[in-house]
């Protein structure tokens, strides 16, 4: 079975600094674009940066000097290194995923369960 696991989330003051990290597993083949998302309570969930298979990034222009995305393509992980956080950054936080499985033989898109991060004083 196909998970995302993601892991990292939690409570942090104004100006702080919190990484994220989402682990794939269950017959895959490949991995190819990975990123993350986030939804805030009342709003839609929203870009927040992507990274392809060969290092791109991609970045929403509000985290755009704060956070850094990465990856580990050998243990299939993608983690996010959130820094300077702000009050605007609170909200759950998705893994996202395109893997190319041995039981579909094609790309599909999958999500994780979501991490709350709340950043407060």
């Amino acid at each position: 079975q196909v998970q995302l696991v993601e892991s990292g989330g939690g409570l942090v003051q104004p100006g702080g600094s919190l990484r994220l990290s989402c682990a794939a597993s269950g017959g895959i083949i490949r991995v190819r674009d990975m990123g993350w998302y986030r939804q805030a309570p009342g709003k839609e969930r929203a870009l927040v940066a992507t990274i392809s298979s060969q290092g791109s990034t991609n970045y929403a222009d509000s985290v755009k000097g704060r956070f850094t995305i990465f990856r580990d393509n050998a243990k299939r992980t993608v983690s996010l290194q959130m820094s300077s956080l702000e009050p605007e950054d609170t909200a759950v936080y998705y893994c996202n995923a395109d893997l190319l499985l041995f039981s579909a033989l094609r790309y599909d898109n999958y999500w994780g369960q979501g991490t709350q991060v709340t950043v407060s004083s």
